[in-house]
């Protein structure tokens, strides 16, 4: 297995682009519409079969490439029955999904948002804004719960094997992976915290409004149309 990780600069996004070597079958995870172009042409360069366009989440911070790719390719749009109705596979905690060898498997970890949705794959694990590199996602819109997000973190994506590498959806200091391991001692945000004072910190933190969410928001509950819009 390969992973691509792609990066989307005007909203520090890393989308991943993850490859079964042996059959060419791949699946883009969080694609952005600015690089649309870009991740299709590595898919083209590199002789793939999209199978798959998985979001982890309905997202604020900018719009999906999801629909607009499947349009090109014909991938089928994956994520949470509690985000957008368009996708074309709902999957909940537990479901697994297969492209060539590969199998990923589905962990439910809301509180960023209520549809929050992370991906193992093999030793890794997706986790879109949940859980960042020395940092987590914020809860202050689209049902956030700050103490959601903490038994998301703690009770799911921590109970994951210490080696496990993880994948985030975003950063902003040039990380670009960790480990579990890593996180569950040095997380800034969780790393010995209580649940209470995890959502005291969450909720003293005064955080800008995402500039895109009033675009973002609705374009992406319609996986990535913009009004009547679609790129492709």
């Amino acid at each position: 297995m390969t992973i691509h990780q792609l990066f989307e600069a005007s909203s520090s996004t890393y989308s991943y682009l993850v490859v079964d070597d042996d059959s060419h079958k791949a699946i883009l995870i969080d694609p952005v519409r600015e690089t649309f172009e870009r991740d299709l042409g590595l898919i083209d360069e590199l002789s793939l079969e999209l199978i798959y366009v998985l979001d982890t989440h309905v997202h604020a911070d900018h719009v999906t490439a999801a629909g607009d790719i499947r349009a090109r390719t014909g991938a089928q749009v994956v994520g949470s029955p509690k985000g957008a109705s368009c996708v074309d596979l709902k999957v909940q905690h537990g479901d697994v999904l297969r492209f060539g060898n590969q199998e990923l498997r589905v962990l439910e970890t809301p509180g960023h948002t209520d549809d929050s949705l992370s991906f193992v794959i093999a030793d890794n694990v997706f986790t879109g804004d949940a859980l960042l590199v020395r940092k987590t996602g914020r809860t202050d819109f689209q049902n956030g719960d700050a103490g959601q997000l903490y038994d998301s973190i703690t009770k799911r994506l921590f109970a994951l094997p210490d080696a496990t590498r993880v994948w985030p959806g975003h950063d902003y200091a040039g990380f670009t992976s960790s480990s579990i391991g890593t996180e569950r001692r040095l997380n800034r945000r969780v790393a010995n915290r209580s649940r209470n004072e995890f959502i005291e910190l969450r909720g003293a933190l005064d955080l800008a409004r995402p500039a895109k969410i009033d675009i973002a928001v609705p374009a992406n509950q319609q996986c990535g149309r913009i009004g009547s819009q679609h790129l492709s």
